[in-house]
């Protein structure tokens, strides 16, 4: 996912989807001239300015104005990947044909795609209805050759890139601009790269805690399959298994053990991990469905001589399945750094620290506090986003989402996450060596040589910040097949 603006792959509308948006710019226009009826957000203003009528000849001129008095995004730059990510999605969600808008606006959305020119977009300002108004504001201003750019890892004026790529700023007809704005492609973008990452998380937590398992020379009974046939869980029985084939040919878990239970962050990850994987599975869902929507507002449909206001931007949906996600993903962390906080309590044979000169050394302490404190911040961020809204547009917009305060607090999240079990996995292998010469299973020990190709067992104190960034990127560009 981080190397999406590096792939060569283009986008293309296909004869169906021209068709499709031909069919509905015509219908618009047929209706426009023939309708004396007012037509939300086409021929009146927007929001509480609903009741104000515009003329004909300033219908391009309102869809103009629009796109510019809302680009008030602010904040952080949205990353390129995700900016990216919504080029596509909202060309996607305009290409079912529901929109009323022209071909031409379409192809240049896809244009900027597959030129990687990605328009500058901040992080906050949307609040998740009528849909990301601000920041897909922002994304768009480059249509009609406002706005700024990044191209080429620089960032410049929109105008000065249209004029360079021999484009024409796009004048638009009625409702484009509303059909540009009103939409979820910010939300469902951050949900799209958090759960690329989720689906990720999910697996390397089974495998890093597999390892610390080993190093804590933990027990095989709680992930017996007849443990999970009487608590069916799909999650559950899943992480089991998983379990059971990364310590497969262990001689480590094999051997007799001289407690008869280990703590419930070891014992207990069927229950938690498995939980946490059901809840991812049920988010992709809900941002499958959403991705493939229509999301903008009024709705048009041909064929029935229908156009309809309603409320499809607006981003409940999202804003409950972000925060269920953000809390899922929170407790993945939660147990990983309990696991970590085992292996550095000297016990079961291992030194204190995990170093073997503690005192002089120490050792692996710090690292657990660096993850404690991402582990509570989890906790602050899973403060839900949906159950908060606040009245907009003059009483017109009176309940609104938060569902993309939810979407951007869910990428911190998986960021702590990530960076929680790479702890984990730098306490976990170091604990696992105090084992030798016993072995774990081939599937660790080939895990573990890999890793230790990149960061080493750790001896005597060092500078270990540079030893968990280099975990941080293991985990991201590994490929941990065979779950």
């Amino acid at each position: 996912m981080d190397n999406l603006i590096h792939t060569q792959h283009k986008l293309e509308l296909s004869e169906e989807s021209i068709n499709l948006i031909n069919k509905c710019r015509n219908y618009l226009d047929s209706k426009m001239e023939n309708e004396s009826a007012p037509i939300y957000g086409i021929t009146t203003g927007f929001g509480s300015l609903c009741n104000h009528t515009i003329s004909k000849d300033e219908l391009s001129q309102l869809q103009n104005n629009l796109v510019m008095s809302h680009a008030c995004s602010t904040g952080d730059e949205v990353a390129p990947e995700i900016i990216k990510l919504m080029l596509f999605l909202k060309a996607h969600a305009l290409s079912l044909g529901h929109s009323g808008v022209q071909v031409e606006t379409v192809q240049r959305i896809i244009d900027l795609y597959n030129n990687n020119i990605l328009p500058i977009v901040y992080d906050r300002g949307s609040l998740g209805a009528s849909g990301d108004l601000a920041p897909l504001a922002n994304l768009f201003l480059p249509l009609i050759g406002m706005g700024e750019v990044r191209h080429n890892g620089t960032i410049k004026p929109a105008a000065d890139v249209l004029k360079q790529m021999n484009w024409k700023p796009i004048e638009l007809q009625s409702k484009e601009g509303l059909a540009l704005l009103n939409g979820t492609q910010f939300m469902s973008s951050h949900g799209v790269y958090a759960m690329v990452k989720a689906f990720k998380i999910a697996k390397i937590a089974d495998i890093i805690g597999a390892v610390s398992l080993e190093g804590f020379d933990g027990r095989i009974d709680p992930f017996h399959a007849n443990i999970q046939n009487v608590r069916p869980h799909q999650g559950q029985i899943e992480t089991a298994r998983n379990m059971r084939k990364i310590l497969d040919g262990s001689e480590l878990i094999s051997r007799p053990k001289k407690h008869v239970q280990d703590p419930y962050s070891f014992r207990c990850m069927p229950q938690v991990h498995g939980a946490s994987k059901d809840a991812i599975n049920y988010v992709a869902g809900v941002l499958l469905t959403e991705i493939n929507s229509v999301t903008d507002n009024p709705t048009i449909w041909p064929d029935e001589d229908l156009v309809i206001s309603g409320g499809n931007f607006h981003g409940q949906p999202l804003a409950l399945a972000y925060d269920f996600l953000a809390i899922a993903l929170a407790e993945i962390a939660n147990i990983s750094e309990r696991r970590t906080a085992q292996l550095i309590f000297g016990l079961r044979g291992l030194p204190e620290f995990l170093v073997a000169n503690p005192g002089l050394n120490s050792g692996f302490m710090i690292p657990q506090y660096a993850a404690a404190a991402m582990v509570s911040q989890n906790k602050q961020l899973c403060t839900p986003a949906s159950v908060d809204s606040i009245v907009s547009s003059n009483g017109q917009e009176d309940h609104v989402s938060m569902g993309a305060n939810a979407a951007t607090k869910l990428l911190r999240v998986t960021d702590n996450t990530e960076r929680v079990l790479a702890i984990e996995l730098f306490n976990g292998a170091q604990a696992l060596e105090f084992r030798r010469p016993a072995k774990s299973s081939p599937y660790i020990e080939e895990f573990i040589a890999e890793y230790r190709q990149i960061v080493p067992f750790v001896t005597l104190d060092k500078v270990m910040y540079k030893e968990i960034e280099k975990t941080v990127e293991f985990i991201r560009q590994g490929c941990f097949e065979g779950l």
